[in-house]
């Protein structure tokens, strides 16, 4: 199995790639769009700021090739929310793939959020094996609102989008390279996806 890792400056590749050698899997870190094209699952990594993701994105003409994917895709934190309409991180716009906007948490909460919170009510064969009110790590100051999309919520003071689906596209907020047993089973499920 080709599973290609989105090379567009994000950090913490590594912990991923390890999560999927553990699975069997070998990662390829590239920006080449042919063999992101020709991969059979595509994760797209995030960690880092909406407006200088997206601007390297577009160097690379990623911008253009990601929306186009037929195979599955794995959005994971950034790389989750680029593929909504807009960002107020940097006040940019993303992918346009799922209609929505990503929101910064209220002032008045401690952010990031960071650490192990709970999800819950989710969907699809992507949460199979994973038990109701799991938990995830997660770091992150921004979030995705409920959406006709979302497969998976969490909570920080009102309930948020923790996993989106459009389609063949799937994106996680939480790291699922650092979520333990629950966040590999994650990742087996994303393996073992058709579409």
């Amino acid at each position: 199995m080709e599973v290609a890792i989105i090379d567009y400056g994000a950090g913490n590749i590594k912990s991923l790639q390890f999560a999927l050698e553990r699975l069997g899997v070998t990662g390829h870190l590239t920006a080449d769009p042919e063999q992101i094209k020709a991969a059979d699952k595509v994760i797209f990594p995030g960690q880092g700021a909406a407006q200088s993701a997206m601007i390297k994105l577009k160097t690379h003409g990623l911008d253009a090739i990601i929306p186009q994917l037929k195979q599955p895709v794995l959005g994971i934190c950034l790389g989750m929310q680029l593929l909504c309409d807009y960002s107020e991180e940097g006040d940019v716009n993303g992918l346009g793939i799922i209609q929505g906007k990503v929101r910064r948490f209220s002032d008045q909460l401690k952010v990031p959020q960071m650490g192990w919170n709970t999800i819950f009510e989710m969907q699809t064969t992507l949460f199979q094996e994973i038990k109701d009110h799991e938990f995830m790590y997660l770091v992150h100051s921004y979030f995705v609102p409920l959406l006709p999309e979302t497969i998976a919520v969490s909570t920080y003071n009102k309930a948020y989008s923790v996993a989106l689906r459009k389609d063949n596209f799937y994106g996680v907020q939480f790291h699922p390279e650092k979520s333990s047993k629950a966040g590999q089973q994650l990742l087996k499920n994303f393996l073992n996806l058709t579409t």
